[in-house]
């Protein structure tokens, strides 16, 4: 088996997130968008002695648990990857891939609990991030996802499945409308052009949305007509926000330069566990409250009593988990790098009437270093990236008696562990949540509490 070779196999495993394997002509073959029991045509793209990479080009033959999939986007878009196998295999596969990252470096007992299941399987998210662009190079203009291993090509996701409808219909009536006048998307070859992203933010509990166009500063939005046109809309959520950001970096990214509010204020308000959160266009809150909801009380048990304590909140967000926690704590303080999401955790604390909580804008691991508190429970739910390996270490040497690691990529937790119990703490419970339903994806909780076995002096 050579590059460039067309190969016909039949996956007999999974890997996170969703790369099968098969073993063919003594080598360990991986196919990434694959599942276990699909006979497969692929093309090899890179052979070694023992492994190879493959390129999938047909599913010649389904899983013998695969379903008709419920979007027609499906094999399309580079999302649901999921969506034909049923829901309760897609957490089987999530919990075993989860089990099988930690069982690699885990020596000791721990309990690893039943998954525990989204509240919504389809309809679920509270945020998405549309990209303009074409579909076929010079073709109409598009607005939706990225076509599956395609950095150019735009899917126009009209019938998405894991958003309501007033995602879809805010989505099909914007491209509409830009449609029919002269503005261009923005080029990523050329760096030329207008437009660039749609975000949509609605919360599940006060349906309020809102939206952000995202476009370089290359031309003029009629923000009147712009206006107009949403507000318009027959939409079941109420309009709280419509915003226009400007941005001319170069990255692919939904971010903002500069942002002028065109109606309402920035911000719309999201209820959790009987709390109150204000979110704005780019404050980071996980994008399936009701989902986020189990993850907390998760988090919430696991801690256990938190009377007297001082508890660390690293990577807060908008202040979420602080906030949960703080009402049975002595004292929270969090931290978090985006500013915006800082003032909404403070604000927050303070619509909720929490006086025990502190959010601080920066660097972990700058802001680290600044913080006076011995905390008794420090918790983490860092970027995908997972940990930067020169914070870690700072933080680990507060030695708090529990550590609570939130994380939404298993391959980074892999990567982070080890430091932890090389350091005298031991894993003792473990709980995925499915917060992405459809997709490879998966919220996974981590308790590790401190033996002293391996202190560093």
């Amino acid at each position: 088996m050579k590059k460039n070779d067309i190969i016909e196999v039949t996956i007999n495993d999974l890997e996170f997130p969703c790369i099968g394997i098969v073993n063919f002509e003594n080598k360990i073959v991986k196919v990434k968008n694959t599942l276990p029991g699909q006979k497969i045509k692929a093309r090899v793209v890179r052979s070694k002695k023992d492994s190879a990479e493959a390129k999938l080009l047909e599913v010649l033959e389904n899983a013998f648990y695969e379903q008709e999939p419920s979007c027609k986007h499906f094999n399309l878009c580079g999302g649901c990857t999921y969506q034909t196998v049923p829901y309760m295999n897609q957490l089987e596969i999530k919990a075993k891939q989860v089990k099988n990252i930690l069982d690699e470096i885990l020596t000791e007992n721990y309990e690893f609990l039943p998954i525990v299941p989204s509240p919504k399987k389809t309809g679920y998210r509270n945020k998405m991030e549309f990209s303009f662009g074409d579909e076929i190079k010079e073709g109409p203009l598009t607005l939706g996802m990225h076509r599956r291993n395609s950095f150019h090509s735009i899917i126009n996701t009209y019938e998405c499945r894991i958003v309501d409808e007033d995602f879809r219909q805010i989505l099909c009536q914007i491209l509409d409308y830009f449609r029919g006048n002269s503005q261009t998307y923005y080029h990523k070859t050329t760096n030329i052009g207008f437009l660039r992203y749609l975000l949509v933010r609605k919360a599940e509990k006060t349906g309020e949305i809102l939206i952000n166009l995202i476009t370089t500063s290359q031309s003029t939005l009629n923000e009147k007509e712009f206006v107009e046109l949403i507000l318009a809309m027959n939409l079941e959520g109420k309009v709280k926000c419509i915003a226009h950001s400007i941005f001319d970096g170069v990255a692919d990214a939904a971010k903002a330069d500069s942002m002028k509010v065109l109606y309402g204020n920035d911000q719309i308000t999201e209820e959790l566990l009987g709390l109150k959160f204000n979110i704005s266009s780019f404050s980071f809150f996980q994008t399936n409250s009701l989902g986020a909801e189990k993850l907390y009380l998760i988090v919430r048990d696991f801690i256990g009593n938190t009377k007297d304590k001082v508890i660390f909140d690293l990577y807060s967000g908008t202040g979420t988990i602080g906030q949960i926690l703080a009402s049975a704590a002595k004292k929270v303080i969090g931290i978090e790098i985006v500013e915006e999401a800082v003032e909404k955790a403070n604000e927050n604390a303070k619509l909720n009437n929490l006086n025990n909580c502190t959010f601080i804008a920066g660097d972990v691991l700058k802001k680290i270093y600044e913080l006076n508190d011995k905390p008794d429970i420090i918790v983490l739910d860092p970027p995908r990236e997972g940990i930067h390996t020169k914070a870690i270490q700072k933080i680990i040497d507060y030695k708090p008696e529990t550590f609570i690691y939130i994380s939404c990529k298993p391959t980074s937790l892999k990567n982070d562990l080890p430091f932890f119990l090389d350091n005298g703490y031991k894993v003792t419970k473990v709980q995925c949540v499915d917060m992405f339903p459809q997709t490879p994806h998966v919220e996974c909780v981590i308790l590790m509490q401190r033996s002293g076995l391996k202190d560093k002096k």
